[in-house]
């Protein structure tokens, strides 16, 4: 009888501890089976989020109802993305085409908010699966469509600024191939012809230069240059335009200052802005050229007019090349309309920047900053300033 039990007991024993191994590997293969992937419930898909943040052009993906799912920072940046919607009404409608028919869009739409200017973008719609996702990806081109329109107008402006000489340089040999028997009237129009001839010169001139400069790149050999020399032969050269309209040149500020650069590049610079000073300034009035140490590493030379000053409406447009505040007056000065563009140029060309202040009735001031040669712990050695003088003759 003992025994019966004894074996009955230890078949149960058995059994108890069979399931019990049973039980502890299904659980064990359960724990290490991988975890099934949750089901979509219509928000962005896994990855998208990932790419779109690496995407140059605005992202957006909108779903079913027209509700932003994920907008990148630019999108937002530009108001094409407010909370989320879309705020932007051509951008809806090609999101609602899309989703309809399927197809993907392309188009250039411009956003304006406000009075802000408008900016103009490339914009490309395309459907995200069969859930009602759509991507718009909208790529900035305003800064593309200035460039081209600067180029458009250079191109028509250098045309403009060739013929007009080119053309009066033809008529006048007509018109003194005409008056051959006339030595008065041939002196006359050969006198203008060589006016027209100068002018020529100097756009094409002007134009090489600015070619030259607008790559940016600093100067390829800097030497040490003074800014005293500088001002003095721009003053020089300028002193001939000045004389007519009895405009006094005047050289002030801080003598012995020096810069590492170009120093022909450096007068080029300098003599634009006194011709402009002189070009926009009545008679019997001052032009003033100072020097001056701006802080401890800059030095920076202004030019100083009493002339009709600027709007402040065309302020900072004015180193645009072929510019002109008022192109009549332009026109009678002769002016290339490059000068304040070649100055900027110069400038760049220096690691230094120009600047300008003006006031209409009031004559106005350009300035030129530039990187100095002396460190701010030597710079108590340049002299005290000079007090502004009539340049010499």
């Amino acid at each position: 009888m003992d025994v019966e039990v004894v074996a009955t007991l230890a078949g149960a024993a058995g059994l108890v501890t069979g399931l019990v191994t049973a039980l502890a590997v299904r659980v064990s293969e359960r724990a290490q089976r991988p975890a099934a992937a949750p089901a979509q419930t219509g928000g962005v898909p896994p990855g998208v989020a990932s790419v779109l943040s690496v995407l140059r052009s605005s992202a957006v993906v909108v779903d079913s109802e027209d509700r932003v799912l994920r907008a990148s920072s630019a999108a937002r940046a530009f108001g094409l993305v407010s909370g989320d919607r879309l705020v932007v009404d051509a951008l809806l409608a090609m999101a609602r085409l899309v989703r309809r028919d399927g197809e993907i869009r392309e188009e250039e739409i411009e956003v304006i908010h406000g009075r802000r200017e408008g900016r103009w973008f490339a914009v490309r719609v395309a459907p995200m699966g069969t859930n009602g996702l759509v991507l718009v990806l909208a790529e900035d081109l305003t800064e593309l469509r200035r460039v081209e329109a600067i180029r458009r107008d250079f191109v028509a402006n250098v045309s403009h600024e060739l013929k007009t000489p080119v053309g009066a340089l033809s008529l006048l040999s007509e018109t003194i191939e005409d008056a051959a028997d006339d030595p008065e009237a041939v002196r006359r129009f050969a006198k203008r012809m060589q006016h027209e001839s100068i002018r020529l010169t100097n756009v094409v001139q002007d134009l090489i230069t600015l070619s030259r400069l607008q790559g940016g790149e600093p100067v390829a050999e800097p030497k040490v240059v003074s800014l005293d020399d500088v001002v003095h032969d721009a003053v020089d050269r300028c002193r001939l335009k000045a004389e007519p309209k009895d405009i006094t040149l005047a050289i002030g500020g801080r003598e012995g200052l020096k810069v590492h650069g170009d120093e022909e590049l450096l007068i080029t610079a300098v003599r634009n802005f006194i011709d402009n000073a002189v070009a926009y300034s009545p008679e019997h009035t001052r032009v003033v050229v100072c020097t001056r140490l701006a802080d401890g590493g800059h030095a920076e030379i202004s030019v100083t007019d009493q002339g009709i000053g600027i709007p402040e409406a065309d302020l900072q447009r004015i180193f645009e090349r072929f510019y002109r505040v008022d192109p009549a007056r332009s026109r009678q000065t002769g002016g290339t309309g490059l000068g304040l563009a070649i100055v900027k140029h110069a400038a760049t060309r220096h690691r230094g920047e120009v600047n300008v202040w003006s006031k209409e009735g009031s004559g106005s001031t350009f300035t030129i900053r530039l990187p100095l040669l002396t460190t701010s712990a030597t710079a108590k050695e340049i002299p005290e300033p000079a007090t502004v003088r009539e340049a010499p003759q």
